[in-house]
């Protein structure tokens, strides 16, 4: 139970992180506007995110509630309509945050074309990172489960955010991946949607369960 658990935690993690970077580059394509992502920051998150942050999920230690649990139905989905319609929430999310940090950075900002793709960047990875400690249980709060149950999980949001620096401000990452500085404007915002992104699904599984 405990191994189909976490690989089920790790499923629910990925699939809106992944649907929602296609999705924004998708509705650029649409609309005929300037891509708020290039390929080559796609390529760094989905390998950073899955090195420091999917990873931890395999080593979340087992639910206090895990053997009270009935007999899972064998004809059930491996995602369920909840979690469908959690992916597709989240996924949402990190469209609109993603595209409202671009044009905010670019008109009222005044910043260049580079700072808004690092906005943008940044927020697709702090979402995914506050969606990981959501995730860390499927339908109970990350507070029931423990925040430090899994010093894994923390490490590994904490490394993620330094690679995010590196990304922003080391002049190597900005010459290889196009990248800008972000004031501290900038910063607000991203964790302003991150924050919105856990505290919506938090409050989902509240209502829900």
């Amino acid at each position: 139970r405990g191994v189909f658990d976490n690989l089920r935690k790790f499923i629910v993690w990925t699939l809106p992180t992944n649907v929602g970077e296609g999705s924004i580059i998708l509705v650029a394509i649409l609309l005929g506007v300037v891509l708020p992502v290039v390929p080559v920051q796609l390529l760094w998150v989905n390998m950073a995110t899955s090195i420091f942050l999917g990873l931890m999920l395999v080593f979340e230690p087992k639910e206090k509630d895990l053997m009270d649990r009935p007999p899972r139905d064998p004809k059930l989905p491996l995602l369920t309509f909840p979690l469908i319609m959690r992916t597709g929430l989240i996924s949402l999310i990190m469209v609109l945050g993603g595209y409202w940090l671009y044009f905010y950075e670019t008109g009222i900002g005044g910043e260049s074309i580079a700072a808004a793709r690092t906005a943008v960047v940044n927020v697709i990875v702090m979402v995914e990172t506050a969606y990981l400690m959501s995730c860390r249980s499927l339908s109970h709060s990350v507070f029931y489960v423990g925040i430090f149950s899994n010093p894994l999980a923390l490490v590994g949001a904490a490394a993620m955010i330094g690679a995010q620096l590196l990304f922003t401000y080391a002049p190597f990452m900005q010459h290889l991946f196009h990248t800008a500085p972000l004031d501290a404007g900038a910063w607000l915002r991203i964790a302003g949607v991150a924050l919105l992104s856990f505290g919506a699904v938090e409050l989902e599984k509240w209502i829900r369960f």
